[in-house]
Protein backbone atom coordinates (compact mmCIF):
# COMPACT_ATOMS: atom_id res chain seq x y z
CA UNK A 1 0.00 0.00 0.00
CA UNK A 2 2.93 2.69 1.08
CA UNK A 3 4.79 1.61 -2.12
CA UNK A 4 1.92 1.83 -4.07
CA UNK A 5 1.57 5.63 -2.35
CA UNK A 6 4.98 6.41 -3.42
CA UNK A 7 5.34 5.19 -6.87
CA UNK A 8 2.13 6.53 -7.94
CA UNK A 9 0.79 9.50 -5.76
CA UNK A 10 1.06 12.90 -7.23
CA UNK A 11 1.30 13.90 -3.57
CA UNK A 12 4.26 11.38 -2.89
CA UNK A 13 5.61 13.41 -6.31
CA UNK A 14 5.53 16.60 -4.60
CA UNK A 15 7.37 15.55 -0.99
CA UNK A 16 9.78 13.72 -3.55
CA UNK A 17 10.42 16.66 -5.63
CA UNK A 18 10.65 18.77 -2.40
CA UNK A 19 13.12 15.97 -1.04
CA UNK A 20 15.08 15.62 -4.45
CA UNK A 21 15.65 19.36 -4.78
CA UNK A 22 16.96 19.21 -0.59
CA UNK A 23 19.28 16.34 -1.58
CA UNK A 24 20.59 17.28 -4.42
CA UNK A 25 21.36 21.38 -3.20
CA UNK A 26 23.34 18.87 -0.63
CA UNK A 27 25.46 16.99 -2.82
CA UNK A 28 25.64 20.14 -5.66
CA UNK A 29 27.30 22.29 -3.29
CA UNK A 30 29.55 19.58 -1.44
CA UNK A 31 30.82 18.97 -5.47
CA UNK A 32 31.16 22.55 -6.50
CA UNK A 33 32.98 23.27 -3.42
CA UNK A 34 35.61 20.74 -4.44
CA UNK A 35 35.73 21.59 -8.20
CA UNK A 36 35.72 25.56 -7.36
CA UNK A 37 37.75 25.57 -4.34
CA UNK A 38 41.03 27.87 -4.04
CA UNK A 39 43.62 24.50 -3.85
CA UNK A 40 42.53 21.76 -6.16
CA UNK A 41 41.02 18.49 -4.32
CA UNK A 42 42.83 15.94 -3.01
CA UNK A 43 41.40 12.96 -1.24
CA UNK A 44 44.61 11.59 -0.63
CA UNK A 45 44.68 12.81 3.35
CA UNK A 46 40.80 11.65 4.20
CA UNK A 47 42.22 8.27 2.96
CA UNK A 48 45.20 7.95 5.07
CA UNK A 49 43.20 9.27 8.19
CA UNK A 50 40.43 6.62 7.25
CA UNK A 51 43.03 3.62 6.72
CA UNK A 52 44.76 5.65 10.64
CA UNK A 53 40.87 4.68 12.12
CA UNK A 54 41.17 0.87 11.12
CA UNK A 55 43.93 0.35 14.38
CA UNK A 56 42.92 0.56 17.86
CA UNK A 57 40.89 -1.42 20.39
CA UNK A 58 37.36 0.72 19.18
CA UNK A 59 38.06 0.83 15.43
CA UNK A 60 35.86 3.60 13.16
CA UNK A 61 37.10 1.84 10.27
CA UNK A 62 36.99 -1.98 9.44
CA UNK A 63 39.50 -2.96 8.02
CA UNK A 64 38.51 -4.67 4.79
CA UNK A 65 37.66 -0.85 3.97
CA UNK A 66 41.38 -0.03 4.99
CA UNK A 67 42.65 -2.64 2.77
CA UNK A 68 40.86 -0.93 -0.29
CA UNK A 69 41.88 2.47 1.02
CA UNK A 70 45.26 1.34 1.05
CA UNK A 71 45.81 -1.27 -1.90
CA UNK A 72 43.19 0.48 -4.46
CA UNK A 73 41.95 3.62 -3.57
CA UNK A 74 45.36 5.49 -2.19
CA UNK A 75 47.80 4.40 -5.28
CA UNK A 76 45.26 5.97 -7.39
CA UNK A 77 44.01 8.08 -5.83
CA UNK A 78 44.01 10.55 -9.16
CA UNK A 79 41.48 8.71 -10.21
CA UNK A 80 39.37 9.39 -6.85
CA UNK A 81 39.95 13.32 -6.83
CA UNK A 82 38.30 13.74 -10.02
CA UNK A 83 35.65 10.65 -9.25
CA UNK A 84 34.52 12.28 -5.91
CA UNK A 85 33.81 15.90 -6.70
CA UNK A 86 32.53 15.59 -10.51
CA UNK A 87 30.46 12.29 -9.24
CA UNK A 88 29.02 14.74 -5.98
CA UNK A 89 28.26 17.55 -8.81
CA UNK A 90 26.61 15.25 -11.32
CA UNK A 91 24.21 13.51 -8.67
CA UNK A 92 23.31 16.96 -7.73
CA UNK A 93 22.38 18.39 -10.88
CA UNK A 94 20.65 15.15 -11.91
CA UNK A 95 18.40 15.13 -8.15
CA UNK A 96 18.07 18.86 -8.68
CA UNK A 97 16.68 18.70 -12.18
CA UNK A 98 14.94 15.37 -11.50
CA UNK A 99 16.67 13.51 -14.95
CA UNK A 100 17.61 10.27 -14.43
CA UNK A 101 16.64 10.52 -10.85
CA UNK A 102 16.82 7.01 -9.80
CA UNK A 103 20.40 6.45 -10.86
CA UNK A 104 21.35 9.83 -9.13
CA UNK A 105 19.72 8.57 -6.23
CA UNK A 106 22.09 5.39 -6.55
CA UNK A 107 25.12 6.84 -6.80
CA UNK A 108 24.37 9.32 -4.27
CA UNK A 109 23.39 5.97 -1.77
CA UNK A 110 27.04 4.50 -3.07
CA UNK A 111 29.06 8.03 -2.39
CA UNK A 112 27.25 8.42 0.93
CA UNK A 113 27.86 4.86 1.90
CA UNK A 114 31.89 4.71 1.19
CA UNK A 115 32.16 8.11 3.35
CA UNK A 116 30.43 6.26 6.12
CA UNK A 117 32.47 3.45 5.61
CA UNK A 118 35.57 5.89 5.66
CA UNK A 119 34.69 6.62 8.81
CA UNK A 120 33.03 9.90 8.34
CA UNK A 121 29.41 9.71 9.89
CA UNK A 122 28.38 13.35 9.62
CA UNK A 123 25.42 13.70 7.24
CA UNK A 124 25.70 10.44 5.35
CA UNK A 125 23.17 8.46 7.54
CA UNK A 126 20.27 11.11 6.81
CA UNK A 127 21.17 11.31 3.32
CA UNK A 128 21.47 7.84 2.64
CA UNK A 129 17.36 7.72 4.35
CA UNK A 130 16.18 10.09 1.81
CA UNK A 131 17.84 8.89 -1.03
CA UNK A 132 16.14 5.40 -0.34
CA UNK A 133 13.03 7.00 -0.62
CA UNK A 134 14.14 8.42 -4.32
CA UNK A 135 15.16 5.04 -5.05
CA UNK A 136 11.74 3.44 -3.97
CA UNK A 137 9.62 5.94 -5.33
CA UNK A 138 11.43 5.17 -8.84
CA UNK A 139 10.12 7.27 -11.28
CA UNK A 140 7.83 8.83 -9.31
CA UNK A 141 10.45 10.83 -8.03
CA UNK A 142 11.33 12.44 -11.14
CA UNK A 143 7.64 13.01 -12.01
CA UNK A 144 7.82 17.03 -11.69
CA UNK A 145 11.45 16.59 -13.06
CA UNK A 146 13.36 16.10 -16.44
CA UNK A 147 12.58 12.41 -16.21
CA UNK A 148 8.99 13.27 -17.24
CA UNK A 149 10.18 13.59 -20.56
CA UNK A 150 13.87 11.93 -20.80
CA UNK A 151 12.74 8.55 -19.33
CA UNK A 152 10.21 7.97 -21.84
CA UNK A 153 12.31 8.88 -24.82
CA UNK A 154 15.32 6.85 -23.53
CA UNK A 155 12.92 3.86 -23.09
CA UNK A 156 11.44 4.36 -26.97
CA UNK A 157 14.39 4.45 -28.40
CA UNK A 158 15.78 1.37 -26.20
CA UNK A 159 13.24 -0.47 -27.51
CA UNK A 160 13.42 0.17 -30.83
CA UNK A 161 17.16 -0.66 -30.79
CA UNK A 162 16.31 -4.47 -29.15
CA UNK A 163 13.33 -4.58 -31.96
CA UNK A 164 15.40 -3.96 -34.93
CA UNK A 165 16.54 -6.65 -37.03
CA UNK A 166 20.00 -5.19 -37.45
CA UNK A 167 22.93 -6.32 -34.97
CA UNK A 168 24.55 -4.52 -32.39
CA UNK A 169 27.94 -5.13 -33.80
CA UNK A 170 28.77 -6.03 -37.49
CA UNK A 171 31.10 -9.11 -37.67
CA UNK A 172 34.29 -8.30 -39.25
CA UNK A 173 33.30 -11.61 -41.99
CA UNK A 174 30.54 -9.27 -42.86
Amino acid sequence: MMMNWLRSSKTAAVFLTLLRLYVGWKFLTAGWGKLSGGEPFDASGFMKGAIAKTAGERPAVQQWYGDFLQGLALPNVDVFNFLVPWGEFLVGIGLITGTLTTFAAFVGIFLNFNFLFAGAISSNPNLILMQFFLLAAGMNAGRFGGDYWVVPWLRKRTQALFRSKKPLIKSPAA
